[in-house]
């Protein structure tokens, strides 16, 4: 979602409890494109089929001719690295600029997934995992982790991964090494400690316009959403449906606002209030967290068998290690970040997004302890999707470039300190780690002009929020669901961000709406 200034702690993404759907596997996952995308456009076969009907071409005449920048259909080809898997690849060239084609082009990279049953298919269903940043192709190529089976029969789901990101060209690549930029101190206390973070902000800065600043005006949520109806039209629907997680579940309430006629049907899953200011959403998410924090100590506190039990009182000793690394940071290896307090804070905000890593964020807080920060440092590697062998994603870079782009909050390092106390009233831990940030206060590139989020004249749209969900809160869900004209907001009861999948009532509710439009009660509970 966006609105986040601070890439340390704000990223959100879909977490899916999948034991629903596949019993082999029960730990949450996190989405993004490098690391989970399947294929990308290399290992899509160039080998010509031997008749006609082996390849399908999806097409529309119906898009306007635009030159070299735009096509108007999607090849669909059998993907490299899975030949005989369930999985089709294909790209689509769409404009930087809708108003000016000739400025230059992105290629879409997607992927999808057939319906099991062809004979009762309904059609196309587009879905977003969240972010911005993270890319939607991985998630048709694993649909079968992600949606019921009667979805899966009744769609042709098709995932992408948006402008600048993933595997779609260009894409944004600001830095290589996190570590420098996102391991120093988050809640500075001397101006030396201040400036590291504004030095570090800038830096990012720079590194970005060095090597994506072409792109860098054109990957706003507006311009994805005019991609969506790009691929809707080069797949030849009139209508179609969409499944958005976290962040798109507001790249979906765009597009239904820019493009009423064309929504058949839309879940929004984990959404937040597409209408709020910067502060109020930062607010609503430093809070959302802050509860989820307090809700895990008092269950830790309560819980003997808890590994940070702390004689019944996990929440003094969480604030004792807190204000101990800020003195001595942890060294785990010399060539990584000391678990500084910026870390540690990272590492809490990765464990609320679900309750199921609260057991190891036990175990880390517990080491840390004994001056032992490995399983911190692995939280905070876990949220910016650090590899095994030392490499990143580009999805965080992209997810600050997209945000900064639709919203970059206030304006100015002074804007941004005058912040702080509201943000520490709001939320004692987190607070003052969610205010200090300044990459979007000092980004280099003129934001795009907001649009009032309405949905008016889409029809009915399922707004999913979860009782514990940290990162997109349910108020904030709420609101999403008040704000698009005909929204209908249900509730799964549920510490953990997204909702679909988590029980039988909330998926038999969002499968009846999407296959056959049976719109339920506004302010149904499930769970």
């Amino acid at each position: 979602m966006r609105h986040q200034h601070n890439i340390r702690r704000r990223v959100v993404v879909a977490v899916f409890a999948l034991g629903l759907f596949a019993s082999a596997c029960s730990e949450p996952t996190i989405i993004g494109s490098s690391q989970d995308t399947i294929d990308d456009p290399s290992k899509i076969s160039t080998e010509a089929p031997e008749n006609a009907e082996d390849a399908d071409t999806s097409s529309s005449t119906s898009i306007p001719s635009s030159g070299a920048a735009t096509t108007n259909e999607i090849v669909w080809a059998p993907c490299k690295a899975d030949p005989t898997g369930d999985s089709q690849c294909g790209e689509l060239i769409v404009p930087f600029d809708y108003n000016d084609p000739s400025v230059g082009s992105f290629t879409l990279f997607l992927t999808r997934r057939l319906a099991t049953d062809q004979t009762t298919k309904i059609g196309s269903m587009l879905v977003n995992p969240g972010g911005p940043g993270f890319g939607g192709s991985s998630v048709a190529a694993d649909a079968q982790y992600y949606f019921s089976a009667e979805l899966l029969s009744r769609f042709d789901v098709i995932g992408w991964d948006p402008r600048g990101t993933g595997k779609s060209t260009p894409a944004v690549n600001c830095i290589d090494e996190y570590d420098e930029y996102f391991g120093i101190d988050s809640t500075p206390e001397t101006p030396a400690e201040k400036q590291a973070i504004v030095d570090a902000s800038k830096k990012f800065n720079d590194e970005c316009v060095k090597n994506s600043g072409e792109i860098l005006p054109y990957i706003s949520t507006q311009a994805t959403a005019r991609d969506m109806d790009s691929i809707r039209r080069a797949l030849g629907e009139d209508k179609i449906t969409y499944f958005g997680f976290s962040y798109g579940s507001e790249l979906g309430a765009t597009w239904a606002t820019m493009f009423p006629d064309t929504v058949r049907a839309a879940v929004l899953d984990g959404a937040s209030d597409p209408n709020a200011t910067s502060l109020d959403q930062g607010l609503a998410q430093a809070k959302g967290f802050e509860k989820q924090l307090d809700t895990f100590l008092a269950a830790c506190s309560k819980r003997v068998s808890c590994a940070f039990h702390s004689n019944g009182n996990s929440e003094a000793a969480l604030d004792k290690l807190l204000a101990s690394v800020d003195a001595t940071p942890l060294v785990v290896s010399a060539d990584r970040t000391p678990i500084t307090q910026g870390v540690m804070y990272t590492a809490l905000a990765q464990a609320m997004y679900s309750d199921t890593l609260w057991p190891k964020l036990e175990r880390a807080l517990a080491d840390g302890v004994k001056g032992n920060g490995a399983g911190l440092l692995s939280l905070y590697d876990e949220y910016y999707q650090r590899k095994p062998g030392g490499t990143y994603g580009n999805e965080l870079e992209a997810f600050l470039a997209i945000s900064c782009l639709d919203d970059p909050g206030p304006i100015g390092v002074e804007a941004v300190d005058a912040q702080v106390p509201v943000f520490t009233k709001a939320a004692k831990r987190f607070g003052p780690s969610f205010a200090y940030g300044y990459s979007c206060a000092l980004w280099p590139v003129k934001p795009v002009e907001r649009i009032v989020i309405t949905g008016k004249g889409a029809g009915p749209i399922i707004v999913v929020g979860t009782t514990g969900d940290a990162a997109t809160p349910i108020a904030s869900s709420r609101a999403a669901a008040k704000a698009l004209e005909n929204g209908v907001f249900v509730t799964v009861r549920a510490d953990q961000h997204t909702g679909y999948g988590l029980n039988a009532c909330i998926v038999n509710t969002v499968d009846s709406y999407l296959t056959d439009l049976v719109v339920p009660d506004d302010g149904k509970v499930c769970g």
